[in-house]
């Protein structure tokens, strides 16, 4: 049982610390992430960023993604029953959506290049992978060194699956019966868009302290 995040990020930090010395990044599922990956980032002394993509859901059940869309790519496992209009219907509306958290979010500054890169793809637990597996798919394409899956807890089925196309999945605990993420937190409040922007804005002038 974790604390908060914050416990869980400098738990999860120090399973990650073997990444030390590479040319890493860190990326932030937003919004739950973003704590945790805050926490992370300031350790290890990579950049900090959220990962802008979005789940396709099946039309029959939304929770079960059938790909993944960002700003510039997608990747779709292709099902039977789904249509080509159904998902050019949903890549349009999730890259609007996209497109107001990269403007909210960073301001409209460019996602940090990821090639050649360990990049760490933080979550504050994993659930089924579905979402996460998507993602991974299309990272792949921007050809980093190195994906790396990280949270502080996740289902044993998710880390199996991951671990299957990651190059690593870290996970601080996998428990025996999973009910939930929420399950494994004293404090697993909502994220709201004004605390993704507090640890962006810390982050940032953090790391202009430093410089």
């Amino acid at each position: 049982m974790f604390r908060d995040r914050m416990e869980a990020g400098s738990l999860l930090a120090g399973k990650l610390k073997k990444f030390y010395d590479q040319n890493g990044l860190v990326l932030a599922v937003p919004r739950g992430g973003i704590p945790v990956a805050y926490v992370v980032a300031k350790e290890l002394g990579f950049p900090l960023d959220i990962i802008l993509t979005k789940k396709i859901g099946h039309p029959v059940n939304r929770e079960y993604a059938i790909g993944a869309v960002s700003l510039t790519d997608h990747f779709v496992v292709p099902h039977e029953q789904v249509s080509e209009k159904y998902i050019g219907k949903e890549i349009k509306k999730i890259r609007k959506r996209l497109m107001e958290m990269q403007q909210g979010f960073l301001g409209g500054k460019k996602p940090e290049p990821v090639k050649g890169k360990t990049v760490i793809i933080i979550d504050d637990g994993i659930a089924t992978g579905n979402t996460l597996l998507s993602t991974v798919h299309m990272l792949r394409k921007s050809n980093p060194a190195k994906i790396v899956v990280a949270a502080p807890v996740a289902s044993s089925g998710a880390v199996k699956k991951l671990a299957a196309e990651a190059d690593e999945v870290v996970v601080v605990l996998i428990p025996e019966a999973f009910y939930g993420v929420g399950a494994f937190y004293e404090d697993f409040h909502q994220v709201s868009d004004e605390e993704v922007m507090y640890y962006l804005d810390l982050f940032k002038n953090e790391i202009k302290r430093t410089a």
